[in-house]
């Protein structure tokens, strides 16, 4: 018996059908990510005061920068100092006296944080390597690599204030350097490298996607009014990030 022949065009129309029918489902969280994919970096990038500014000296810088190929998560940071500075006259003595601390009471090759910011919301350049590319720091005990650290000036324990401009300020470096693909308000799996961690080196961390630096390491950093406002700091991320997809 000779088999059922179909017409071309009944022939195509079931084609279409059993195409439609067997695609999978778009799930919203797929779509989610496959938006944040075509995040416009270019259109978050906030004003960044560099290092030539503040006057870093560069001669004390032990060695040239390390890179990662990828930023998975963010650490925020207290300087603890006093919060009565002025942004324009003393932020920059404030900054080369971070530096000049790191290099050479903690030994390490620079200052530690990738950025600094200060409480009028002025971002500044911290580890040299150019702000553009993903510069290892010295911020994180355990988990400086695929992160940046973000220091706030100032002191932000129990019952001080911090201020908004600061914690936008914050959000907009968590939302420009963050890869592709990454919820702000998410969690991320990192691996310690250093035993002096909250985890032994070699142990799988679940963590926040933005963090304060107690979260790994044995401290109060970033202070409780800070690491209180880290919720916000992540929603304002998120949503700067979905401004800017296409």
């Amino acid at each position: 018996m000779r088999p059922h022949r179909l017409k071309p065009g009944v022939a195509v129309f079931c084609l279409a059908l059993l195409m439609s029918c067997s695609a999978p489902e778009q799930h919203p969280q797929e779509s989610r990510h496959r938006a944040v994919a075509l995040l416009h970096r270019a259109a978050l990038r906030p004003v960044v005061v560099g290092r030539t500014a503040w006057h870093a000296d560069e001669r004390a810088v032990h060695s040239e920068p390390q890179y990662d190929d990828s930023v998975k998560a963010v650490f925020v940071h207290h300087t603890d100092h006093p919060n009565d500075y002025d942004c324009t006259a003393d932020v920059p003595a404030m900054l080369r006296s971070i530096e000049e601390h790191h290099i050479h009471d903690m030994g390490w090759d620079d200052m530690g944080y990738n950025f600094v910011v200060d409480r009028c919301g002025g971002i500044y350049e911290g580890r040299a390597g150019g702000v553009d590319r993903a510069v290892r720091g010295a911020h994180t005990e355990g988990f400086n690599a695929h992160t940046v650290g973000i220091a706030a000036l100032g002191s932000f324990g129990e019952g001080e204030k911090v201020p908004g401009a600061m914690l936008r300020a914050v959000a907009s470096i968590a939302a420009w350097k963050l890869d592709p693909g990454i919820d702000p308000r998410g969690r991320v799996r990192l691996v310690s490298s250093n035993d002096e961690s909250r985890y032994p080196k070699g142990t799988s961390a679940d963590l926040q996607v933005i963090s304060g630096h107690r979260d790994t390491f044995e401290t109060d950093c970033p202070g409780d009014a800070l690491y209180a406002a880290l919720p916000l700091v992540r929603k304002a991320a998120a949503a700067l990030r979905e401004k800017a997809t296409w």
